[in-house]
């Protein structure tokens, strides 16, 4: 069943694990050896969980890289559905 407009996975590094860890983004970026922009931007759901930062989130959080790139599969596939136009597509499949 698929979830109803899924979190960005940066809302639950903002919301969840760096006031968990008490993190400031700038501690978090120097942490998973990112520039602060990056780390910002990842945070602020301006950027996607690359299977990179995955891996890096992995490390630090010891939480699988896949969850990090599942998170960020639901979130676009959802607002894939929702902007894709399918008008010109053709069943194929029986």
């Amino acid at each position: 069943m698929e979830m109803y407009n899924p979190p960005h996975p940066g809302d639950l590094l903002k919301h969840e694990y760096l006031p968990g860890y008490k993190l400031s983004v700038s501690a978090f970026a120097l942490k998973i050896g990112v520039s602060r922009v990056t780390a910002s931007e990842l945070v602020n759901c301006k950027n996607r969980v690359t299977a990179e930062m995955a891996v890096k989130l992995e490390k630090a959080f010891k939480v699988p890289a896949q969850f990090w790139l599942d998170l960020q599969t639901q979130y676009d596939l959802w607002h894939a559905r929702q902007h894709v136009n399918l008008d010109n597509v053709e069943v194929i499949a029986l």
